[in-house]
Formats: structure tokens, sequence, C-alpha cells
């Protein structure tokens, strides 16, 4: 990974720049272990670095590290108080391999909120065995609001972003997606599914592309009075319900 000079690493803050030099940055300590944690199964992100200031000087772990000013460090962050430490983290490192693409994928069409992507992340991170996949459109996974959100699980999850929705049926024999005229989440079939798809917040999910893929519907029964479940807890409910003994 190329060395940045400051000017640069500021840059990071904007995802065209991101996509530019390839890495993003990820402050605090939280995110800083696990990044190291997921290092351990995942040597491309051994190329990552860490700018410190003097206060975790002694920070020990296997990155590169370079001890900044209290001044440059805010200029680093986005936080109202930063604790003194990010990590300059290649992106190249967390795309998903071919191998991690024939797992089980979670498959977010024009998810908008960074607060659902990172949840979304949590979960996936806490099953283990599923990809995600980001369709044009989506948030961008390593904005600071996801990666802080994911609380580290962004290191954890393999992703491949702007997959258009017409590419699944090559990728996936089953795909299922929710509505609230499909069959009952607990079926038989629903454990068949290979790819589950899940709608924008607001506006859910094109029908005419769903028919023409053949995605099967499920719903999650309830007995409320809303119309619909948050994406990133209908996603918990799908994930759990797959991992479930049966």
């Amino acid at each position: 990974m190329q060395r940045l000079t400051m000017d640069e690493l500021k840059k990071l803050h904007q995802k065209k720049y991101r996509l530019q030099f390839d890495c993003f940055l990820a402050e605090g300590e939280h995110l800083v272990q696990e990044l190291q944690s997921a290092a351990l199964s995942n040597a491309a992100l051994l190329g990552s670095e860490l700018y410190v200031t003097g206060k975790y000087q002694d920070w020990q772990g296997p990155l590169n590290k370079t001890v900044v000013s209290e001044k440059q460090m805010a200029q680093l962050t986005d936080t109202k108080t930063p604790q003194g430490i990010v990590a300059r983290v290649p992106m190249s490192a967390l795309r998903g391999t071919k191998s991690a693409l024939t797992q089980r994928a979670i498959y977010l069409f024009e998810t908008q909120d960074p607060g659902n992507l990172g949840t979304i992340l949590r979960t996936l991170a806490w099953f283990g065995g599923f990809t995600c996949l980001l369709s044009p459109g989506c948030v961008d996974p390593f904005n600071s609001k996801v990666v802080r959100a994911s609380m580290g699980a962004v290191f954890h999850v393999p992703m491949a972003v702007d997959v258009a929705l017409a590419e699944l049926s090559s990728r996936y024999q089953t795909i299922a997606c929710l509505d609230m005229q499909g069959a009952p989440l607990t079926s038989a079939a629903f454990q068949q599914s290979q790819c589950l798809v899940f709608g924008n917040e607001a506006r859910g999910l094109p029908r005419e592309q769903l028919d023409a893929l053949g995605v099967r519907a499920f719903t999650i029964p309830g007995a409320g009075d809303v119309e619909s479940l948050n994406v990133a807890a209908a996603v918990n409910m799908c994930v759990y319900e797959l991992n479930r003994p049966v």
C-alpha cells in the first residue's frame, strides 16, 4: 500500500479519494483491535497502517505505526473528541474472494442508511458464513459512519460492491426475498435459499426484476399494525432462521 501524505490522508473522508487510493480510515481502540484480530486470518490486512498520538505510541500489534501530533490526529478524524488512534486500511483486502462468493449471501438493494448497513454487517459477522453483496446506489460500506456502526464487523465479512440485481441468477440457484404474501419463513423451502435479497428502506424492491429472476417470496409473520420491519431487523431474523437447528 502506497504511503500517503497527511493532506492525502485527510481526503479519505471523501468516497472519491477512498476509491482513488484504495483505502479508508478506521478510528478508535475497538476498531483497531478488531482489525488486528481479522488480520490473523486475512494477511492482506497486515498492509494497514496505524497513526497514533503519544498516548498510543506503545500500542502493541503487527501493524506499522506512525506517531502524529494532536493537531494532525484531529485532521484525520471526523469525531469531536478523537481517541488518538486511527488505522488506514486497504479496501482491496476486504473484497470477497472467489471462495467467499460461493457462501450464502445477503444482497442489499440500494440500502441508504449507514446505521442499517453497519448493523447488518454485525449480524453477518456474528453468524459467519455469509457474503454481503451491495447493489449500485448503496451507501459506501467504507463510509466512517458505517465502519463505526459495524463495530469492526466490516473487517470480518467478505463484501462485493456494485453488484447488479440481474447478476444474481448467474451466481445462485435459489434466491429469496420477503413479501407479505410469501410462504412462512419457517418453511423448509426457506432453508434452501442461497441468496436473500432485501430492498431499499423506502422503495423496497423492483418487482419485475425479481419475477424475471424467479425469486421466491417468504414472510415473517407478525401480529402488529405496522406495515414493515426495519431492514436490519429483517436481515437479523432471516439469518437467525437459516442458522436455527432444524
